[in-house]
């Protein structure tokens, strides 16, 4: 597998490179968010980002990659002299898939890699939320599709830049419709268990997926005191 350490201290990337390297994994390089996006990113199962990086941060660079289709499921942990509860929630509310703060414990950092990889490539179960959809890979619901393998999504044809959490959620309201889920249900089912996560982290990523699944939003139910449910 390969994976892109973005960091702009050479001696940290070059620690990194040769620690993961050890373990088998490709590894390439970048000491900026602008060298970085100069690669073709859809090439890596992995980016190991750092924060406090020249003109463009690693918060700006991870909004990039979350908003464009092509690169929008890429995993992203997030490294970072940064450990504040609320640097920590916006580095997951943008998407990031775990948050490790500086100084690096070696043994730590590839025992997340292997957490996050190994999460990022299990198969899930496919189940249709519609009656017509013959396609085992497919979930539809009206216009909008989901496919299950290559963790895309669809309205009407075109594609949509949903980030790993947004897909999880939606694949998981679509796989049970009109069944209400809890806050503390949603963070089981999607949101890595290794990480930490506040109850507020399901709020904004709900709200995100409304807004990136447009006319299909108003399907997404929030029932005051109790949770949410997609109803048809």
């Amino acid at each position: 597998m390969k994976i892109l350490v973005v960091d702009d201290e050479q001696d940290i990337c070059e620690i990194l490179q040769y620690n993961l390297e050890t373990e088998g994994y490709e590894v390439v390089t970048a000491n900026s968010a602008e060298e970085a996006l100069q690669l073709p990113l859809n090439q890596f199962s992995l980016i190991l980002l750092d924060v406090m990086m020249g003109e463009m941060s690693g918060f700006q660079m991870a909004r990039r990659l979350k908003d464009n289709v092509a690169t929008a499921q890429i995993p992203i942990i997030f490294i970072t002299a940064l450990d504040g509860e609320d640097d920590t929630v916006k580095g997951l509310n943008i998407g990031a898939d775990d948050y490790m703060a500086k100084p690096l414990s070696m043994k730590e950092l590839k025992a997340r890699v292997k957490a996050v990889l190994r999460r990022a490539n299990a198969p899930k179960n496919i189940v249709d939320a519609s009656s017509d959809a013959n396609v085992a890979d497919v979930i539809r619901f009206e216009g909008l599709s989901l496919f299950v393998n290559s963790k895309t999504a669809q309205i009407n044809g075109e594609n949509l830049a949903l980030t790993r959490l947004e897909f999880e959620l939606l694949l998981n309201f679509l796989q049970n419709l009109g069944k209400l889920f809890t806050r503390e249900d949603l963070l089981a089912r999607c949101w890595p268990h290794d990480v930490y996560v506040l109850d507020r982290t399901v709020d904004v990523n709900i709200t995100r997926l409304r807004k990136k699944i447009g006319p299909y939003g108003k399907h997404i139910k929030t029932r005051v005191g109790y949770g949410y449910c997609f109803e048809k």
